[in-house]
């Protein structure tokens, strides 16, 4: 009797469970691998595009533009400019996988050990992820979310929810707390949180409070907070969402329960950021270990083994500088290739190896070494720690100096001693969200007199920020904030180098001075 898995592309339901089993055979079993419960999920194209557009997320609240994105996204896919996803998956508990009603059984068998085991594995186990994230109550929390945010636009109209969300939007990468803070809590919390504000409102709510003077208590916390200043509002606060929802004087309590579910599913998605070479090399390297030995059990055929290396090998290409494909390092690529090389190091390391990853070379079980580092490490840290003198020859690594001032660019980072720590030093510079996001701080806000706020942008590396964008962005806090707002760029020495100022009036113009 035959012990092949499948035959043909075709396949069935019956074929995903058996498919799913034999993965889950060795990846689990094999591997050791330690996952989330698995669910599957069969979609189509039009349904792949549609999570393409709300950030991959199977419940999110309507915004145009995530029509916009679905538009832009087929007429890519039907121009055949671009092809789709095999797989998206989710963290959370159980785990899901959308898989595609058009790939073969080959390539499902491919998707569910990348993603149902190989992601799973590292959503579960990560620090970083275990640290920012609760897999077990993201779904219920994005129910909240939709239903909140329809709510709203019901209540409120759909006009003032959208332009509320494009402000919001416009600040998502200034919504981030880079250190753990309290997770998202479970639907039934914050539903009942939700209704406790609405019954307090609606009770203390009465016009005749209006017309009395102010009690001992807001006078006294009036003038703590004016005396206190920075210190009583926490400054400098670098999430601005989060300073906005708690302080901006004008905002409605809908409006800052909005703001609170944007900022509260982009922290969600920050550990994604931060963890993708890892994150993608760790499925890859799942993926191909589970494909070579369903191959070795003669659990898949030689022609079905043939098309998985042609995928595989596609996905972990890494284009020279001038293909027109280039973009820098592919993560899938430059994920794989380190994870292989790890453990080349822990089997049969050479000398250079003893000396540049002493606390894994030669330590044998590959595997176990592997999920000690899938499980403490980020991109940053894992270049910084286990990129190899060997995979940057392999891979043509070196550095180069852009100075404005020389006329040609100068080979700064070679292969040498010094060379191999320059290039890991600049690599993991590129991979850590905290260089590569520009520094925007609230440094101070006038919350009694002309209610100004103020951002400060620390310049690094020369790097000033898009003039246009940033008066867009501006206008959006201006909007939130309801009162003026001044952006000043600085030098590392504290020295003045530009400001802009935006009020919040819709036809408001920004100005800028040098």
């Amino acid at each position: 009797m035959s012990q092949l898995l499948f035959s043909g592309a075709d396949w069935s339901y019956d074929t995903i469970q058996r498919i799913h089993d034999a993965v889950a055979e060795i990846a689990v079993g094999e591997l050791g691998l330690d996952v989330y419960p698995n669910q599957i999920e069969i979609i189509s194209t039009e349904q792949m595009l549609d999570a393409y557009a709300a950030t991959g997320m199977p419940i999110f609240y309507h915004h145009w533009t995530f029509g916009k994105n679905y538009t832009q996204q087929e007429l890519l896919y039907r121009k055949g400019v671009q092809g789709l996803a095999y797989e998206i998956v989710i963290n959370s508990s159980p785990c899901i996988s959308y898989i595609m009603e058009g790939n073969s059984a080959t390539m499902q068998t491919l998707v569910i050990a990348h993603a149902a085991f190989g992601h799973n594995h590292f959503f579960k186990n990560n620090r970083t992820f275990r640290e920012f994230t609760d897999a077990s109550g993201i779904l219920d929390y994005l129910k909240f979310a939709k239903a909140y945010v329809a709510q709203c636009e019901e209540r409120y109209g759909e006009l003032a929810v959208e332009r509320l969300i494009d402000a919001a939007h416009a600040l998502q990468s200034h919504g981030i707390f880079r250190s753990p803070r309290r997770r998202i809590a479970d639907l039934q919390t914050e539903e009942a949180r939700q209704k406790e504000r609405y019954l307090y409102q609606e009770r203390m709510y009465n016009e005749l409070w209006s017309t009395l003077p102010a009690s001992s208590f807001t006078r006294e916390r009036d003038l703590r907070l004016a005396a206190g200043g920075a210190r009583e509002l926490g400054l400098p606060e670098e999430n601005i969402l989060f300073f906005l929802e708690r302080t901006a004087p004008r905002l409605a309590p809908w409006q800052r329960e909005i703001l609170r579910i944007v900022r509260l599913t982009s922290q969600y998605l920050y550990p994604q950021r931060l963890t993708k070479v890892m994150n993608e090399g760790v499925a890859a390297y799942v993926h191909y270990r589970v494909m070579q030995r369903l191959h070795e059990k003669g659990q898949i055929s030689d022609g079905s083994y043939f098309e998985f290396l042609a995928s595989h090998t596609n996905v972990v290409m890494q284009p020279d500088f001038d293909h027109l494909g280039y973009s820098g390092f592919n993560p899938y690529a430059l994920g794989f290739v380190m994870m292989r090389d790890i453990e080349r190091i822990a089997t049969t390391p050479t000398a250079e190896d003893f000396i540049w990853a002493p606390d894994i070379a030669g330590a044998g079980d590959p595997m176990n070494v592997l999920k000690d580092i899938w499980a403490d490490y980020r991109d940053d840290s894992l270049i910084a720690q286990y990129l190899s003198p060997r995979l940057m020859r392999d891979m043509r690594m070196f550095t180069i100096l852009d100075d404005p001032g020389e006329p040609q660019l100068i080979v700064k980072g070679i292969h040498d001693e010094r060379g191999y720590r320059q290039v890991r030093r600049e690599l993991a510079k590129r991979y850590d969200a905290s260089h590569a996001d520009p520094m925007i701080e609230v440094v101070s806000a006038d919350l009694f007199e002309d209610r100004r706020l103020v951002l400060e942008h620390k310049v690094a590396d020369g790097r000033m920020l898009a003039a246009q964008e940033s008066k867009k962005v501006l206008q959006h806090i201006a909007e939130l904030w309801g009162y003026n707002v001044i952006l000043r760029e600085v030098s590392s020495d504290g020295a003045p180098l530009k400001e802009y100022l935006a009020s919040p009036e819709t036809s408001a113009q920004v100005t800028c001075h040098y």
